[in-house]
């Protein structure tokens, strides 16, 4: 795996455990949440080549979309 890639990641663990903090919820286990950073990155790289947009623009907006579910 690229050094980008796993920056990315590591971001997007970082954001999902600050999200739940924010929420007053329970952080998961660092398996679960690195389970859920590895698709959040997944699906950024998808959008981003469907919509030309900056891979962690689109991680801040995934990130946020999970406190509405």
């Amino acid at each position: 795996m690229g050094f980008f890639r796993k920056q990315q990641e590591r971001m997007a663990i970082r954001l999902l455990g600050w999200q739940y903090q924010r929420m007053n919820a329970a952080v998961p286990p660092v398996d679960q949440l690195e389970a859920q950073a590895v698709k959040l990155v997944d699906d950024a790289h998808r959008i981003a080549v469907e919509r030309g947009k900056n891979v962690m623009v689109i991680l801040k907006d995934l990130v946020e979309d999970i406190k509405k579910r």
